[in-house]
């Protein structure tokens, strides 16, 4: 739904838009400009919004609609709070490969989360958006995305061991 639901309320509200000259501000994450591991479907469907965005920004234009893109990092919500699948369930060769980096993982984003940004601070960044005289196409919130879009400009093998380094240790 990151993905169809969002393009589904574009399309049916894009008759009036066109009308209107109105705009259109999506919700992506900083995953979709920088993906982590475990989390290949989410990055997958927030890079799907990336790409949806900069295409509607050039489709779009002859009528004056404006695209933004809202790129969050961590946000106070509760997700942070949700229960997951404890190692333990997973498939024996699973929890052999994987066990102990997925548990690293977890560790680590549960502690990121206690700096995450208010939800409030989203709000913000789509309230400018929807009416700034002239919007951003990006808005990255929060300083954990903020960096994370930084390190995404290193070329590839450097972005690696930068995150390796931090997810993992090694």
């Amino acid at each position: 739904m990151n993905v169809i639901g969002q393009l589904r309320v574009l399309q049916a509200f894009l008759p009036a838009l066109r009308r209107s000259r109105g705009r259109v501000v999506l919700m992506g994450s900083i995953g979709g400009r920088s993906a982590l591991p475990f989390l290949g479907a989410y990055a997958m469907s927030k890079f799907a919004l990336e790409a949806m965005a900069d295409a509607l920004r050039l489709e779009l234009a002859p009528w004056g609609i404006q695209v933004a893109l809202v790129e969050p990092g961590t946000i106070a919500t509760p997700i942070w709070t949700k229960p997951q699948r404890d190692v333990a369930e997973f498939p024996p060769e699973l929890a052999e490969l994987y066990g102990e980096r997925v548990e690293r993982f977890r560790r680590l984003a549960a502690s990121r989360s206690a700096n995450a940004v208010p939800a409030d601070d989203v709000a913000k960044a789509v309230e400018h958006a929807l009416t700034a005289e002239k919007p951003k196409t990006r808005y990255v919130v929060g300083p954990d995305a903020r960096r994370r879009a930084r390190v995404q400009l290193l070329p590839d093998r450097a972005r690696d061991k930068v995150l390796t380094r931090f997810l993992f240790g090694s």
